[in-house]
């Protein structure tokens, strides 16, 4: 830099200033240089709504409650409160780590806001929770009434809410079923025929029967018919492909019908419900029938299933025993028996007969499931959200790792705001643009130009040329300024205090190939990669997704054979014989049972994570050699309901069990697996939220002893580059989560100018 300088003593010379060379800061060094600065500025910009000054009345309410909050928890609903009703904002986030309570923290919120006018309250829960919130509100919310939206009986229900439309004295709660909030209904067309008689030109008479509104009467007109009524044949024809009105009165041209024919008798409906409690087989069940009646007994698994469990017979003894009655209890909580049949989708009910603002607050459950643009269930949130007068979503992982897992879901949260900002819904009615605009704007989009040059033709050169955009990992700073920070509660399990959690630790192991493995899979892989290679030059990626999988699975399934067929032409690519045979551990095998050992040796439950479970099913086989060394080992298959996996896993645990093998998209909501503190990977997958939830499944409120979760990877092999990829995701995930990245697998995400590496590449370079 040269700056001249003007004397009145000299002519003007040159002066160099030396300036000192720029300094470098890594991410966490500079923040915690400039925290002080920095949070200024954000205090400047997003002034806090909330900032520990408790509301007297608000505490009233959480001190009333029958399970009281932590302080931590108590700060949460109180900011979440202040948010909704002080500053008046339409949605808030509680972006909580999981065990650290949001459930409880969402029903305190509800108790806060019923004082607040805001009466009832709409939940959207996975299916396999919905009981789980009906028990957690009864034991926190005195005087509660839950209402449970989930069974087939939803629209009698929906049906009798309607026809009371009483004010609510006391904190009602609507527990809805994601998968019961999106499902159809089936109908069929509807009218009435109507008969006329009608002279011809030579004036002879004719009968006829034309299709008619069963309101009003008037002849269904055919439009493409010029003005003609249509016969019953044709209307049923027509009224079948969608659902119609009548143009002249308005009423309905369809009507719901049952799925199934004919009404089962109930009898056969509560002997199906007894059946499906633990101890009770069909004799049994017939029994109970025949002494107590199915009247009797659908009312008390309806409304009063403690009087079942403690059930007398005409001699005054229990028919159950002390045994039976736990299990039953345990199951039960987690369950409820509904006895009406009909279907219809609830969503669309709460939309059309029940009163804007009727719910004063939805919570959302697990709320990134409904991220997606073109989903069922996110469509129906975003409807439900507008009919309620707040919306709370509830979340540990807010996204995972793509700047449009935000988008759609701030559209239905708070659509307004996206509005004010330039994202609007284009000409065809699509989101699109507008989510490809906030990914240039706050995330990463990588625009891809391609040119090649061909000698083929005799006169001159052809260039070929082709523009394609990818996204990538990564969310801006901007963005976590405007639409994270300004709507979202931040929670950390360690944030509890109280010594109410214990420590928490990630490793990573990385395991060794034996000689005659790693071989094997140098020979694969080049085979495998120059397939793909050529197949990329011609532009076909239609081997992409094989040889990745096959490169990402072998190495722990090394002991089958491989067979690499084309998908499309079927021929075979590659073929690996078995390096290890029935009876031989792997390495990776070995690392856990090690830790097995040692953790048996401590008095510790060892949960092992694979997500090889179907046509590579590793579970048989890790259950087979752990047992051969002594363990006591359970294998949780998707075949066990979600509803009863709670009850399954206890009852393993009550027979002793050692080592629980599992996929992680298993138990990855909802279970509180305190009994296993120890828990490892064998295989990490792709899926951020599921990584996450997973492994906080025993560091919960209620465990006592410190968690060690292990992520085993094979060394030179295509699961480093996988986990590499997972450490960048969960890196971006935590900057919108309140937190820096502390991850055990931050040893392996080392590359701080880039985000994410493909992993294709990495495989091709």
């Amino acid at each position: 830099m040269e700056i001249r300088m003007q004397t009145n003593l000299a002519p003007a010379t040159p002066v160099r200033l030396a300036l000192p060379a720029p300094a470098t800061f890594a991410l966490p060094q500079f923040v915690s240089t400039f925290s002080d600065s920095l949070i200024a500025a954000v205090r400047e910009q997003n002034p806090p709504v909330y900032e520990g000054q408790c509301h007297p009345a608000r505490d009233r309410v959480l001190d009333g409650l029958k399970r009281k909050p932590f302080d931590a928890q108590r700060n949460t609903v109180q900011a979440v409160s202040a948010l909704l009703v002080d500053a008046n904002e339409p949605a808030a986030i509680i972006n909580a780590e999981m065990g650290t309570g949001k459930t409880m923290m969402a029903i305190a919120t509800a108790a806060v806001m019923h004082e607040e006018g805001y009466r009832r309250t709409l939940i959207i829960s996975p299916p396999h929770l919905v009981y789980k919130w009906r028990r957690e509100i009864l034991s926190t919310v005195p005087g509660a009434r839950v209402w449970v939206l989930n069974g087939p009986d939803t629209l009698r229900k929906l049906l009798a809410i309607r026809a009371t439309m009483r004010p609510a004295e006391v904190p009602e709660f609507f527990v809805l079923g994601r998968v019961r909030m999106r499902m159809g209904y089936h109908w069929r067309a509807a009218f009435s025929a109507r008969r006329t008689v009608y002279r011809d030109e030579l004036g002879a008479l004719h009968h006829a029967r034309y299709a008619a509104c069963p309101d009003c009467g008037e002849y269904l007109i055919d439009p493409d018919g010029e003005g003609q009524p249509l016969s019953p044949e044709l209307a049923r024809v027509a009224l079948e492909e969608r659902r119609l009105s009548c143009t002249h009165c308005g009423s309905r041209l369809w009507t719901l019908v049952r799925k199934r024919g004919a009404v089962r008798p109930k009898r056969e409906i509560v002997l199906d419900a007894l059946q499906k409690l633990p101890t009770i087989g069909e004799k049994t069940a017939q029994r109970l029938l025949s002494g107590f009646g199915e009247d009797l007994l659908g009312s008390m698994l309806e409304d009063n299933v403690f009087e079942f469990i403690n059930l007398m017979d005409e001699n005054g003894d229990l028919v159950f025993s002390d045994r039976q009655a736990v299990r039953m209890e345990r199951a039960l909580s987690a369950t409820e028996f509904s006895f009406g049949q009909g279907d219809y989708q609830a969503t669309e009910f709460i939309k059309r007969y029940l009163p804007q603002g009727y719910f004063g607050l939805l919570v959302v459950d697990e709320g990134h499931e409904y991220k997606n643009e073109g989903s069922a269930q996110g469509q129906a949130m975003g409807v439900l959200a507008r009919k309620c007068r707040k919306t709370l979503l509830l979340t540990g992982t807010l996204m995972g790792g793509y700047a449009d897992d935000l988008f759609y879901l701030l559209w239905r949260l708070n659509p307004t705001a996206m509005v004010q900002d330039g994202y609007r819904v284009n000409a065809r009615g699509s989101l699109g643009t507008a989510a490809q605009s906030f990914m240039r704007d706050h995330g990463v989009l990588k625009d891809i130009h391609k040119e090649t040059t061909s000698v083929s033709h005799r006169t001159s050169k052809g260039e070929s040329k082709s523009d394609r955009t990818s996204k990538g990992a990564g969310f801006g700073p901007k963005g976590v300024m405007r639409y994270v920070l300004p709507w979202t509660v931040f929670l950390k399990l360690a944030e509890i205090g109280g010594n109410v959690l214990p420590a928490y630790k990630e490793h990573f192991v990385e395991v060794a190939m034996s000689d005659d493995q790693a071989s094997a899979y140098e020979r694969l892989s080049g085979s495998l990669r120059a397939e793909l290679r050529q197949a990329l030059a011609k532009g076909d990626t239609t081997l992409l997704g094989v040889v990745l999988q096959v490169l990402l699975a072998w190495p722990d399934c090394a002991f089958r054979e491989e067979r690499v067929v084309h998908p499309r032409s079927r021929s075979l690519l590659a073929f690996q014989p078995p390096v290890f045979d029935e009876q031989t551990w792997t390495p990776k095998e070995r690392e856990l049972l090690d830790l097995c050992k040692r953790e048996k040796a401590r008095h510790r439950k060892v949960l092992a994570y694979t997500v090889y479970t179907g046509t590579r099913d590793t579970t048989a086989r890790l259950k087979r050699l752990l047992e051969s060394e002594g363990f006591r080992v359970a294998v949780l298959r998707a075949s066990v309901e979600a509803v009863k996996r709670e009850d399954w896993v206890a009852d393993q645990v009550e027979r002793g069990v050692d080592v629980l093998l599992t996929n992680p998209e298993l138990v990855k909501t909802g279970l509180d697996l305190l009994d296993f503190p120890t828990i490892a990977y064998m295989q990490s997958g792709y899926n951020v939220y599921t990584l996450q939830q997973a492994s906080r499944r025993s560091w919960r409120i209620g465990q006592k002893q410190d968690v060690d979760v292990y992520f085993f990877g094979y060394g030179a092999t295509a699961q480093m580059a996988c986990l590499e990829l997972m450490a960048k995701k969960i890196a971006v995930s935590q900057s919108t989560s309140g937190d820096m990245p502390e991850s055990g697998l931050d040893i392996l995400n080392q590359n701080e100018d880039s985000i994410e590496v493909a992993l294709a590449k990495q495989l091709m370079a």
